[in-house]
């Protein structure tokens, strides 16, 4: 992302299947990265749960709803971006 955006290095790009799995999703990467000396610096859509943006500096976590992340496609709006493959598992 830093060739094509100044502000960040990274956007990692999930989805939850309810507002709940939405904020739940959210929290748990807040949690992660915090516990890896890596505190929020911004968080915004916690009130709604469609959307909810955090910010680590160089790297930025959006968690969207379906409906929410279909509308606003990201990855088509970033599409010229490198990807970068990751692997989720438990801790």
């Amino acid at each position: 992302m830093s060739r094509q955006l100044v502000v960040t290095d990274v956007f990692i790009i999930a989805s939850g299947t309810s507002r709940r799995h939405v904020l739940t999703l959210a929290e748990a990467a807040e949690e992660m990265l915090e516990a890896a000396d890596r505190p929020v610096i911004r968080r915004e859509g916690m009130e709604d749960g469609t959307w909810v943006l955090l910010d680590f500096g160089d790297l930025v976590v959006h968690v969207f709803d379906q409906p929410t992340r279909d509308y606003y496609q990201l990855e088509r709006l970033w599409a010229d971006a490198p990807r970068l493959p990751i692997t989720v598992g438990a801790p």
